[in-house]
């Protein structure tokens, strides 16, 4: 499925668009070396060369001329690709299931390109699905210690009391595991907006089931500073550089409509 009306560009998880000359400790960690900190500490220690000649500035400026060689190997940026899907019910987020009928990479086809899901969503969940060829990228995003944030619009078959939401904001124990909410928000309309932090598999409908409550919806509208938005169920477009830094920034700054434009076209299926 290609996207309509816009013709691809290309960035560096760094939000930036990869143009020469740039600085060495930049060019290691586009090549995916380290990160650009680390790639500059790698320099001072001398461990690469420009040219022939050990390199020991991270602000040495390089063009694609250059023969940069880390530890003897040349190496080259690669332009990464980040897409926003907002998937829909019914497909799943693995590209290796030999049973599965429908994947999102059936929705998301970019020749050149090994895109894989920053995160996933389950069979019937639906909303945003960022993918990505960018590995330090959906790395950021998705390990628990860069503590990056998701929002859920939830529909249950009863209302979620005080004394539930307050329990699933303390934590509860299921399997050997904690679940917590970092918020409940009532989004009107009989629905919930599900603050989540860690993001442990199946979680929201775990809490849920604790307490009997069966789910009718549950839609994340928000990762990050970036929401969903009014993009329709089943399409996808490339991310702004905007909106690449925008999932990195707190959901208080949310991008791309705010949550309110992704609650707003909410239904039940």
């Amino acid at each position: 499925m290609k996207e309509e009306g816009r013709s691809p560009r290309l960035w560096s998880h760094d939000s930036e668009p990869i143009s020469f000359p740039m600085r060495l400790d930049r060019y290691l960690a586009l090549s995916g070396i380290a990160s650009r900190r680390h790639s500059a500490e790698l320099v001072r220690s001398g461990l690469v060369s420009v040219n022939g000649v050990v390199a020991d500035a991270p602000g040495l400026k390089v063009s694609p001329e250059d023969d940069v060689l880390f530890r003897g190997r040349r190496v080259f940026p690669e332009e990464r690709c980040y897409v926003m899907l907002n998937k829909p019910r019914g497909y799943i987020c693995s590209a290796s299931d030999p049973h599965a009928c429908r994947t999102i990479y059936q929705l998301v086809d970019i020749p050149g390109h090994r895109l894989f899901s920053a995160g996933r969503l389950d069979l019937d969940s639906e909303g945003l699905i960022i993918l990505t060829d960018d590995g330090n990228f959906a790395q950021m995003l998705t390990h628990p210690s860069h503590g990056i944030e998701k929002r859920y619009l939830v529909r249950t078959d009863r209302p979620i009391g005080r004394e539930r939401i307050s329990e699933f904001k303390k934590g509860i124990t299921d399997k050997g595991e904690l679940l917590k909410a970092k918020d409940v928000l009532d989004a009107g309309d009989g629905g919930y907006i599900f603050v989540m932090g860690e993001g442990r598999k199946r979680e929201i409908r775990r809490m849920l089931s604790s307490a009997s409550l069966n789910v009718e919806l549950l839609r994340r509208i928000a990762v990050g500073g970036l929401a969903l938005g009014n993009l329709p169920v089943g399409k996808w477009r490339y991310l702004t550089p905007e909106e690449i830094t925008a999932t990195l920034e707190p959901i208080s700054k949310l991008r791309v409509g705010g949550a309110g434009a992704a609650m707003g076209s909410s239904h039940k299926k």
